[in-house]
């Protein structure tokens, strides 16, 4: 129950800086069980809330960037960080984006954001973070 309230407040933070900041870029993370790359369906259909709630975000290009935390070597933190990157895109191009409009950038479990040495960091470690950066023309 406390990691369903805790990602349901960063997508709703998410949602809403998407609604107040639309000349920028949007940032939606999604975040993983450890050891694993299967998005669950409560964080698929809030990013479907997030690219319904943006008119025009289909004009965004798109970076994807995957992370793990320190559990296991880094060779299979690369692994599963690649596996992670591309179930966000096989789920992007699902909902209609073009693979010319994404970039993926994996990186493991390095240069983590948060401290992976208490369990609090490192489940927030486990995700993949996608931001739409809007075209200027």
């Amino acid at each position: 129950m406390r990691y369903l309230i805790i990602i349901l407040l960063v997508s709703l933070t998410t949602i809403s800086y998407a609604q107040d900041q639309p000349q920028g870029y949007i940032l939606k993370s999604i975040y993983f069980g450890g050891g694993s790359y299967y998005i669950d369906e409560y964080q698929l259909e809030e990013l479907k809330h997030l690219i319904d709630s943006v008119s025009d975000i289909r004009d965004y290009t798109i970076t994807i960037h995957s992370h793990t935390d320190n559990i296991g070597g880094a060779e299979y933190n690369e692994w599963l960080s690649e596996m992670r990157g591309d179930a966000v895109i096989q789920r992007l191009l699902f909902f209609d984006f073009k693979s010319n409009q994404i970039e993926k950038r994996d990186f493991g479990q390095f240069n983590p954001v948060f401290n992976n040495d208490t369990w609090e960091g490192r489940r927030k470690n486990r995700r993949v973070d996608i931001i739409f950066w809007p075209v200027v023309m």
